[in-house]
């Protein structure tokens, strides 16, 4: 194929499980990472633009109790607030991590009860001037747009209610999680119904649901046939209907739960995570012809440019047979991973993922 096809057109032949001019290239560096970028020479933040990466439009909509948002501390080395969930977290300014979480409001059923009055699906939660602004550009440019859902184990547990709250909930009271599962996932469909109605369409859904750890699991096979599971194929029976697909991103060892996500008809799974437990070549020969793979490339060997170029050379030959392949690290872009590591894992990433 001697055509450079479009970002849309690349996505959607990866989803038909066809060949393209190469595999798309989609992730995401820390904001450190790209400090550090611009340090070493990169103009701006757009690092899509500076490596000629894939772009791709992104539709969020507030679903959360819009509780106040407040700084309580804030420093060179970090800023502690509050968050429209209702927890209180502390963000390192210049180091690539996960905020550490330091309490939450919704604690209880009660709370949650006073929570969920809070989350309406009116039309203030949608970013409408966003979408005029940007949504033409996109379809001139002919990206693969994304809708972005919010819902399930993950956010709950790590945005709104604490981990081991929840994990003991899910066990003794999985009314309550399932209920919360549920609304998250009511008020995304009641707002993204809105803006596609409206006439701003997306291409697939896209949500985060971090179901494993190194190893292992968060909850049983069980636990999530009864309880997680028919929540997330409601989402994808949406997505179905609109004639678009649906990308689950779920990190650490989950993989007693990927025959369980192609039964419900997901389409795609990121980001694969190596050192959890994920082997992206198994995956790929198990299940490529049901699942698009995106990611798998395994982030702990990115500074270290022969190892890392090695690694693509073993694992994007194998994962982009007869498409179905996104290239990514298997988790996000790390902050030792200098600009010019940086490009030369993005020569070699486009030269593996050639279909010439």
């Amino acid at each position: 194929m001697g055509t450079k096809l479009t970002t849309r057109e690349r996505f959607a032949r990866m989803y038909e499980h066809r060949e393209a001019d190469r595999v798309p290239i989609l992730d995401s560096p820390w904001h450190s990472t790209i400090e550090r970028w611009m340090a070493e020479g990169m103009p701006n933040e757009d690092y899509v633009g500076y490596f000629d990466l894939d772009r791709v439009g992104s539709i969020g909509v507030d679903n959360s109790p819009q509780y106040p948002h407040k700084v309580i501390e804030e420093n060179d080395e970090y800023i502690i607030y509050t968050t429209e969930w209702g927890a209180t977290l502390r963000n390192w300014k210049h180091h690539g991590s996960t905020p550490e979480f330091l309490d939450f409001t919704i604690t209880s059923p009660k709370a949650w009860e006073e929570a969920k009055a809070r989350m309406q699906a009116d039309d203030s939660r949608i970013p409408w001037d966003y979408l005029k602004a940007n949504y033409p550009k996109w379809v001139k440019e002919d990206r693969w747009i994304i809708g972005n859902f919010w819902f399930g184990f993950d956010v709950t547990h790590s945005w709104a209610v604490g981990t081991e709250r929840l994990l003991m909930a899910m066990v003794e009271d999985p009314e309550w999680c399932v209920d919360m599962f549920n609304h998250y996932l009511d008020i995304d469909i009641a707002l993204m119904d809105k803006v596609w109605d409206a006439g701003y369409h997306f291409h697939e859904i896209n949500w985060p649901d971090d179901m494993g750890y190194k190893h292992n699991q968060f909850f049983s096979l069980r636990m999530y046939r009864e309880l997680v599971k028919p929540v997330q194929k409601r989402a994808v029976e949406w997505a179905h209907k609109k004639g678009i697909k649906a990308r689950l991103h779920s990190c650490g060892d989950i993989n007693p739960f990927v025959p369980e996500l192609i039964e419900i008809g997901m389409d795609g799974l990121n980001p694969l995570e190596v050192k959890a437990g994920m082997d992206p070549v198994q995956l790929k020969q198990r299940y490529g012809d049901k699942l698009v793979f995106h990611g798998g490339i395994n982030a702990v060997l990115w500074d270290q440019p022969e190892k890392i170029t090695e690694e693509i050379n073993r694992v994007v030959p194998v994962m982009k047979q007869n498409g179905g392949y996104i290239f990514a690290s298997d988790h996000s872009i790390p902050e030792n991973v200098s600009l010019e590591d940086f490009r030369g894992i993005i020569n070699a990433a486009k030269k593996a993922g050639s279909y010439e």
